[in-house]
Formats: C-alpha cells, sequence, structure tokens
C-alpha cells in the first residue's frame, strides 16, 4: 500500500514539473514572439495618418489609439513589445505622421523621436466664453468666429454635455480655467476639447452625486458656481455667497445681481444705470426670481465646490464694507441691508 502511495505521489509530482516546463516554454515561446514581431498592418499602404500624443499619454492608451486610428493590428501586441523592448514610458507628445505601412519598430522609433514645438496660454476664473475666444485670437491660437461657431454646433462627447444649455452660450461655464499646453497648429477643436476635458476631470462622478442630492441639474450648479465666481473675490466668503443663493431661490425671492446684467449687455460697464436694470432679459435677475439661463462665466473649481457644499446660514443679503473692499457684510434682515449698504455709500469716491 505504501509502495502505491509513493509511486502515485512520484506520479503527480512529474505530472505538475511537466505543467510548469510546459508553461515556461509557452511564456518563453510568447515573448519570443512578441519581441520579434514586426509587421506592418497594411504593407502596402500609401496612407499618412496625423497621430497626436498629448503629454502624460500612458503606452496603454498609445497602443489603443494606435489601434483605433488603423496603424496597428493589435494593441495587445503594441503595450507587451514595448514593455519587453525597453520602450514603455519613453514615448514623446507630439504629433506625428504614421502609416500603417510602417511596421511596429518603426511605429515605436518613430514615437520616440522628440515632440513637437508647444505654445502655453492661461484663461482666468470669470471669463465667459467670449473673452476666452478673444484671449485666444489676440495670442493666435484660433480664429474667434470658428472657436465661437464650434462652442454652438460642434460635437463634443461628455457625460455633462446631457445637461449643458443650448444656443450660442450653450459651453458658456464648461471651457474650464487653467493654464493650458497646445501643440503649435492645434485647430480650434483641440483646444477646446481640452478645455472640456479638463472640466471633465475636476468635475468628479461624486459631484454628480451631490448635485441630484440638492435636487439640480449639473447646468444649474454650475450657474451658480459662476455667480459666486462673479459676485465675490474673497475665498473664504465664497460658501457664504453660496449660502445667500440658496436661501433666496427657496423662498422665491430675487437674486437681484448686478453681474447677471453685466453679462447680458455683453460688454460690461464700471458702473451700472437704472435703466439697465430695467432691460427685459431672463438674465436680469432684478426683473426675474431664479436663476438665469446658464451660467455668466467660468467658474474655478472652488467655486464650484462651494456651489455644491453652501454654508447653512439665514443670510438673504449681503453688501461689500467699502469701495474697493473685497469683503462683504452678510445680513439676514433687510434693515441690516440697508444700514450696510449706507456704510458703503459713505465710502463711495
Amino acid at each position: 500500500m505504501k509502495s502505491r502511495r509513493k509511486k502515485k505521489k512520484s506520479q503527480a509530482g512529474r505530472g505538475i514539473a511537466v505543467l510548469l516546463i510546459l508553461a515556461m516554454l509557452g511564456a518563453g515561446a510568447s515573448y519570443l514572439y512578441i519581441r520579434g514581431y514586426d509587421k506592418a498592418r497594411d504593407p502596402e499602404s500609401g496612407e499618412s495618418i496625423e497621430f497626436i500624443v498629448v503629454p502624460g499619454m500612458s503606452t496603454t492608451a498609445i497602443a489603443s489609439a494606435l489601434e483605433k486610428s488603423g496603424l496597428i493590428g493589435s494593441s495587445f501586441l503594441f503595450k507587451q513589445k514595448s514593455k519587453w523592448q525597453g520602450y514603455d514610458g519613453r514615448y514623446q507628445a507630439g504629433t506625428f505622421h504614421l502609416s500603417p505601412s510602417m511596421t511596429m519598430e518603426e511605429l515605436m522609433e518613430a514615437l520616440m523621436d522628440a515632440q513637437e514645438e508647444t505654445v502655453r496660454f492661461t484663461i482666468p476664473e470669470g471669463y465667459t466664453i467670449r473673452q476666452t475666444a478673444a484671449a485666444l485670437a489676440e495670442q493666435g491660437l484660433v480664429d474667434e468666429q470658428e472657436f465661437l461657431r464650434l462652442l454652438e454646433k460642434g460635437n463634443f462627447d461628455y457625460r455633462f454635455m446631457a445637461e449643458a444649455g443650448k444656443g450660442t452660450e450653450r459651453l458658456e461655464g464648461f471651457l474650464f480655467p487653467d493654464t493650458y499646453d497646445v501643440f503649435v497648429g492645434a485647430s480650434e477643436q483641440d483646444i477646446i476639447e481640452k478645455m472640456l476635458s479638463r472640466f471633465d476631470e475636476v468635475f468628479l462622478p461624486e459631484y454628480y452625486d451631490r448635485a441630484k442630492e440638492l435636487d439640480r441639474s449639473v447646468l444649474e450648479i454650475i450657474t451658480i458656481a459662476s455667480l459666486i465666481e462673479e459676485e465675490t473675490r474673497a475665498p473664504e466668503e465664497r460658501k457664504l455667497v453660496a449660502g445667500v443663493i440658496y436661501n433666496r431661490l427657496e423662498i422665491g425671492m430675487k437674486l437681484g445681481f448686478c453681474s447677471t446684467v453685466q453679462y447680458l449687455l455683453g460688454e460690461p460697464k464700471e458702473q451700472l444705470l437704472y435703466s439697465d436694470l430695467e432691460i427685459e432679459s431672463p438674465y436680469n435677475t432684478y426683473l426675474y426670481a431664479g436663476l438665469p439661463p446658464g451660467p455668466i462665466a467660468s467658474p474655478g473649481k472652488e467655486c464650484i465646490l462651494a456651489a455644491l457644499y453652501p454654508e447653512e446660514t439665514d443670510y438673504l443679503y449681503f453688501v461689500l464694507k467699502a469701495y474697493g473692499s473685497n469683503e462683504h457684510h452678510f445680513a439676514v434682515t433687510s434693515e441690516e441691508f440697508y444700514r450696510y449698504k449706507d456704510e458703503y455709500s459713505k465710502t463711495l469716491p
């Protein structure tokens, strides 16, 4: 009996050893095959395809994009070959002109060449889409009218687009204000995509959930954030201003914000006239209760967070403490508000 058991154990051990050897041989063969693989997807092709690698793009993302562009037949082979030949992480950002007739080795070598020249631009928080278009045009990066046309009619595939506005101002508030590097010669579409992609990164999935908790659409949240951006410059007051907005909306009280009137005017004035406050427009929050139809500027992340997580207070009013100040007095009653307003008036030049 013992002899039979030993024989079984010995046979089992030999079986495992054989399987391990076969596995090692299989892995070795796969390694040699992938490392030696150097075929072109279409050796006869004369097509030249513009292929863009953005800064920070991983080898996995590059491989997937190459396959989608029809430059390679297998992203898996490209990724593994890159890893085993020490190319992983060495591909450069830039715009490349590649062909399906290039072998995988030739594609890899091409993608490691020096990157093309880039140019940097900054869009400040609080800019409107028209200010953004003008700033980019002044820097020679876009055709202003084409940029605005694409904002209105271009196709962009992002989750928030389902809740964006309509018409000319549909992307107002969604061109995220930041500093960007783009390749020289980038198209208007490329630049818009880059800014929308940045908004998509900043507006996290949990923010969509929070918007639902507040019973607000993403468009409404960005509209509120834009009001906060335009109505205060003191960072510590953002959530307080957000609280005032929500309090007024809850009781149906008009917002009465000069910033919304300035937006509808197109060209901001140093000081609004009483006649400006009577302009018929849904953006005139002196005439109409509720939020304006959409954002009035591009808010930064902190203002978006304030719109999502407002300070809970009883405040219904705020007024600047003094002419030229960034700080406000906050008030619960109209009596307090008018008292603070009188104090402010005494500081006017």
